[in-house]
């Protein structure tokens, strides 16, 4: 895509694909574009080396772990509603699936059914954290006494459903404008690099701070601002 506002875009869409596609299509790319981004920034974090996270540990443990753990979850749970049913009960959802029923044209209805069975694939274990411990509290599973555990869950595992998922939303790109997105570049400014050099800057000074209080020669710039 060019360099449109997401209205610009959505106008673009529906004019092409017509207003049922065009408007879900510009939706749940805006959908893939923050799981991705989001996802980058975990990845950032927790899934680069394990440097960045001795230098978490070290500046606030309790709280990074906090953050680890809602950021796996909150991915898991967005990969999980994009790749819901077109239906609930009598509700509709916002979904890729939805995309086989929005399209006439045979042979591109052909190619995502095929996309679709991967992303189905791909995105189960999605499904049955958010099903079992994420969304409900499965009391078995809480108890350490199924017989079923959770799926197995990685971020191998979330790196393919991310690409399934990307496949699908370019063979509906490709179809209509002979384009397609790469989701997964691109990390967002002021993001988890920006935290990670002020942690590290930080740190380097907590550290000095800490030899001049043992040394007895500290000054009012050494405590902990009041200001906070």
């Amino acid at each position: 895509m060019t360099n449109q506002s997401a209205a610009e875009a959505k106008q673009r869409n529906v004019e092409k694909m017509g207003e049922a596609l065009g408007a879900q299509y510009s939706l749940l790319w805006q959908e893939v574009v923050l799981l991705h981004r989001n996802w980058e920034q975990y990845v950032v974090l927790f899934g680069t080396k394990p440097s960045r996270i001795e230098l978490l540990n070290q500046s606030a443990p309790y709280f990074f772990r906090m953050l680890q753990d809602d950021l796996w979850d909150v991915t898991l749970l967005h990969i999980a509603r994009l790749t819901d049913p077109p239906k609930t009960g009598n509700k509709e959802n916002l979904t890729i699936l939805s995309f086989q029923t929005l399209i006439d044209d045979a042979k591109t209805k052909e190619k995502l059914a095929a996309l679709l069975a991967i992303v189905k694939d791909k995105t189960e274990f999605c499904r049955d954290w958010r099903n079992r411990y994420i969304a409900h509290n499965d009391l078995d599973i809480a108890l350490e006494r199924s017989a079923n555990p959770l799926a197995d869950a990685s971020r191998l595992k979330v790196k393919e459903a991310l690409k399934a998922i990307a496949d699908v939303m370019n063979a509906v790109d490709f179809q209509y404008f002979h384009s397609e997105t790469r989701f997964d570049l691109g990390g967002a400014l002021g993001g988890a690099m920006t935290l990670l050099y002020a942690l590290y800057r930080g740190k380097k000074l907590q550290d000095e701070c800490v030899r001049r209080l043992e040394a007895g020669e500290f000054n009012e710039d050494d405590l902990d601002p009041s200001e906070l």
